[in-house]
């Protein structure tokens, strides 16, 4: 316990996608000290690939309102979005749209100068704000880093993985504890609120968009502390990844079908429209679906989207880094069709917050996709998703705010120390780390891609995900790493076990197709919309009706 190297702060926050850095300016802008740590480097997160944009009500859109996003939320959402909250995410955009403008992000501007917005898929108008045409992300986390790294307020740690959180007897979040990559060691970061906003997990799958980053680090971290995880088995996979050999796949962002573009099958033929009144416009579950049909129908492993259609000023305009990614695959998208097939993109579900980003955990905060708010509901209208990260990082730091004393900003770390739950935790990791079968854990890695992609994908059914349950077991027997870890790959491939876990036993207690979760052997919905919700404590269950004023709770076993 002694050899960890310990450090203090009022506040940590934990990763460096949007939903990190907008917290942490926004506490450390108040005058309080606080960490940042990251796995990787600044700036390699989710966020950096994001394309299409940021969905907002603006007042000067007069074709648009509060009461029109939400309609179109809640459709997306297959009946599992909250009415309360959707409203108030929608509500607070047009104010945290003006704090990104103040804080750098340059949004893309029409002739008149004033915010250029596109339409994407579900959405009734155009709404979604970019920036460098399909580079949204991008430049959103660029112009945070910029204000992160002049603001003496945050010390940053970066190649820094946090690999468990501290409970004190009161089961009160005290810090965490983190793995130096570099100096493969352990560190001691204590703290009165700890912070998760470590982005996605669909690195689970063979097929995915997000970065190798997207392991599911915060979610596996609050599952083993005891925090609630919520609907888990709603996973979006987007229905235009670029269909090449690479890791991750590349995407062709849902703007370029609302600029205009079309889906074909390898015969040529558009089909979106035979699925859905809103055809290649339809939410994403449904469009992903009609690829996949098509897919079968025509023997092929692709479709086309066919760009050729929009003009070629609105495609280098809007599309530029689509167009240079496409060349460096081979592909003129003025001239030719582009190869396209489903992947893995977003998680609905996640750690379960109120709007204040609070967990079930005393002070520990969840923020961006680590966080399940119900916002998307079984199914993430597109471009919601940066809205809600910036949103709910304002909420939060509100909240952190308001409980800090000034007068009192000293931490006492001897009695944090001194706490037994405390000190049985720091025990384990006082052990020497040693050395790794780095084949072994490629190969287990790789095994999990595989049973997840191809029993727990876009259609599942109640034999393959039992199949992928026991090949879980398997995976879990070879792995054999139960407490500590002995490098950044383990710890993530530990992580990737146990949402592969949770993914696979919320898709098997769902015996409905909802949204994201379609099951070929219960096609149906089921009368009632209900949340899935687990507990590692009890093991159960809880599913909870859903009417717009209030949820209803009954406790059923796992899997029954």
């Amino acid at each position: 316990m002694q050899n960890l190297a310990a450090k203090q702060y009022i506040t940590l926050v934990v990763g460096s996608g949007i939903a990190g850095l907008y917290t942490a300016l926004k506490i450390a802008d108040t005058g309080v000290k606080l960490a940042l740590i990251t796995k990787s480097k600044l700036g390699e997160s989710n966020t950096r690939y994001a394309q299409g944009g940021v969905a907002a009500v603006l007042p000067e859109n007069t074709s648009d309102s509060i009461d029109l996003h939400v309609k179109d939320t809640l459709e997306a959402g297959a009946g599992l979005s909250d009415p309360r909250v959707t409203r108030f995410i929608s509500e607070n955009g047009a104010a945290v749209i003006e704090n990104l403008i103040k804080y750098g992000v340059p949004f893309d501007r029409d002739n008149k100068n004033r915010l250029a917005m596109t339409l994407e898929g579900a959405h009734s108008v155009r709404r979604v704000l970019h920036a460098g045409g399909d580079a949204t992300g991008r430049n959103i986390e660029q112009a945070l880093v910029a204000l992160l790294k002049t603001n003496q307020n945050i010390d940053v740690y970066e190649e820094h993985q946090a690999v468990e959180l501290l409970l004190d007897d009161n089961n009160k979040c005290k810090g965490l504890i983190a793995f130096n990559t570099v100096q493969n060691s352990h560190e001691l970061f204590i703290s009165d609120n700890t912070v998760l906003a470590t982005g996605g997990l669909t690195q689970v799958y063979m097929n995915t968009t997000n970065p190798e980053v997207s392991t599911g680090d915060g979610v596996a971290l609050a599952y083993r502390a005891g925090a609630d995880i919520q609907d888990m088995e709603f996973i979006q996979f987007h229905p235009t990844a670029l269909h090449i050999d690479t890791s991750p796949r590349f995407l062709i962002s849902e703007s370029v079908r609302g600029e205009g573009a079309r889906l074909r099958n390898i015969n040529g033929e558009l089909f979106a429209h035979k699925y859905h009144e809103k055809a290649d416009l339809a939410p994403r579950d449904i469009v992903t679906r009609a690829i996949i049909s098509e897919q079968h129908k025509t023997n092929s492993d692709y479709v086309y989207l066919d760009a050729t259609i929009i003009s070629e000023e609105t495609l280098t305009r809007r599309f530029p880094n689509i167009i240079n990614a496409c060349k460096e695959a081979g592909l003129d998208i003025r001239k030719e069709y582009i190869p396209v097939s489903p992947a893995a993109h977003y998680s609905m579900g996640g750690v379960k917050v109120n709007v204040c980003g609070q967990t079930t955990i005393d002070s520990l905060y969840a923020v961006g996709e680590v966080a399940c708010t119900s916002l998307h509901g079984a199914n993430r209208l597109a471009s919601n998703s940066l809205l809600e990260c910036v949103v709910l990082a304002e909420q939060v730091a509100q909240d952190i705010l308001k409980k800090i004393d000034s007068a009192t900003q000293e931490l006492n770390s001897l009695h944090i120390l001194n706490c037994n739950s405390v000190k049985k935790q720091l025990n384990l990791y006082s052990k020497t780390v040693t050395t790794s079968n780095t084949t072994l854990v490629e190969c287990i890695m790789t095994d999990l891609k595989y049973t997840l992609w191809e029993k727990a994908g876009v259609i599942r059914n109640e034999p393959s995900l039992h199949n992928a349950l026991n090949q879980l077991e398997n995976l879990n027997t070879r792995f054999n790493r139960p407490d500590i870890c002995n490098n950044l790959k383990e710890y993530e491939l530990r992580n990737m076990l146990t949402i592969a876990h949770l993914i696979i036993i919320a898709s098997l207690s769902r015996k409905e197709s909802r949204g994201a979760h379609y099951r070929e052997d219960y096609p149906k919905l089921e009368e009632y919309a209900w949340h899935s919700c687990i507990n590692k404590g009890d093991n159960t269950y809880v599913y909870k009706l859903f009417t717009a004023q209030n949820y209803t709770e009954k406790i059923c076993a796992i899997c029954s």
